[in-house]
């Protein structure tokens, strides 16, 4: 618990970390790489490069500023960080080097401003987290019988094309041992060598299939770039370089995104693009453990050829009795009754049962605040809608 006498200098630093927190952040990471250039392996490079990390490690910092007293609030993200510090590898080794350069670069922003008792009660502060985080990761780490940074050797087995810029891989321990189970909404890791980098990078991909026991899928997008952001060094890696036959480390199965599927409450599952991963894991476990449940499945997609795995949709809704899909197209030609043209709106397909429900949402942030604010004007509960969140996190829920 945060000390009596640290504690009015934190609440005092939110408004100026509302000011400051994006110059804060942009040169805690330009001073850590300096001094740590090998950290860059595990950050992901590409939200550098856009500033979208810096932009959401400040507004993590001023969440937690805001919210230090307000546990309940920042529990969700912080179980969210422990998943994906644990799929890349974090060590309690790095924690002292980002304290070290955060309480810097306060130091450095605010100048006269940052006073020996304001830096001595972020010190405090932020020990407090990292002791939280460290414990909670090696939690997860003896649950998943592993060591940090430990990763596993799988070898491809099929790659298959799902449209242009869609291709699906199926995975298989080198060692032919079974993989570890994983529960639907999970993702893994997968590290790679970029070479116009000359850094290891690692990108995290939901499991796109029910457990198999023998083999892992995903379902990777090549992420094209434009004017806004860079193009995707793994996607796009993976694309070109990864074949039958290649093989990578992967990690072991990490995400808190995963719904109770034995519970018999209605569910939607909402996506947009390749957001659709999860929500395949998850209808087709259902379908085999809980045929009986009502299941929503909402999908946003540019057309109909263009959605990964809808053959297996189809299919799997012979053996969900309660299942209603439907898909919203930019580019509809209206010859299927699931079809809707234009943005997604559910205020026709969430009725008086769902709005008790849970929800399950994954696309691009836009997408998922969209879809978590109209769910809210419907009536749902906003403890009952979960987002997946892979790229920075938009923590506009609990800081406005």
């Amino acid at each position: 618990m945060l000390s009596m006498s640290a504690k009015p200098y934190i609440e005092a630093s939110v408004p100026v970390l509302r000011q400051h927190g994006l110059a804060i952040t942009t040169l805690f990471y330009k001073n850590m790489f300096e001094s740590h250039p090998e950290l860059k392996n595990l950050f992901n490079m590409g939200n550098q490069a856009n500033g979208s990390q810096q932009q959401s490690l400040a507004a993590a910092v001023f969440a937690y500023a805001a919210n230090i007293e307000n546990s309940a609030a920042l529990a969700p993200v912080i179980e969210r960080i422990v998943h994906k510090h644990v799929s890349v590898g974090i060590k309690p080794a790095h924690y002292p080097i980002v304290g070290h350069h955060l309480i810097g670069a306060i130091k450095g922003v605010l100048g006269d401003a940052a006073t020996t008792e304001l830096l001595a009660a972020w010190e405090e502060a932020y020990g407090l987290l990292a002791d939280a985080l460290i414990d909670a990761e090696n939690r997860l780490y003896k649950h998943n019988n592993q060591q940090p940074d430990e990763w596993l050797k799988v070898k491809v087995v099929e790659k298959r094309h799902e449209s242009d810029d869609v291709v699906t891989f199926i995975l298989q321990a080198t060692d032919s041992l079974i993989l570890p189970s994983f529960k639907p909404g999970q993702y893994i890791s997968v590290a790679v060598h970029v070479e116009d980098l000359n850094l290891r990078q690692i990108r995290q991909y939901s499991l796109s299939d029910a457990n198999q026991y023998n083999t892992y899928r995903i379902t990777v997008k090549r992420e094209k770039g434009d004017e806004y952001k860079p193009s995707g060094n793994v996607s796009n890696w993976l694309h070109q370089h990864v074949r039958v036959g290649s093989v990578i480390d992967i990690s072991y199965p990490c995400g808190n995104f995963t719904p109770d599927i034995l519970d018999q409450q209605p569910i939607g599952l909402i996506s947009a693009g390749v957001g659709i991963t999860p929500m395949i894991s998850m209808v087709k476990e259902i379908s085999v453990n809980n045929p009986t449940r009502k299941v929503l499945f909402a999908h946003a997609a540019r057309n109909r050829t263009s959605i990964a795995h809808i053959d297996e949709i189809i299919q799997i809704k012979n053996d969900l009795s309660h299942l209603e899909t439907i898909f919203f197209l930019n580019e509809s030609i209206k010859k299927n009754i699931d079809e809707r043209e234009g943005r997604m709106d559910l205020t026709n397909h969430v009725s008086d049962e769902f709005k008790n429900g849970v929800y399950y949402i994954c696309g691009p942030q836009s997408f998922m605040d969209d879809q978590r604010d109209a769910l809210l004007e419907l009536g749902v509960d906003a403890n009952k809608i979960h987002r997946e969140v892979f790229g920075p996190e938009s923590l506009s829920h609990i800081i406005s």
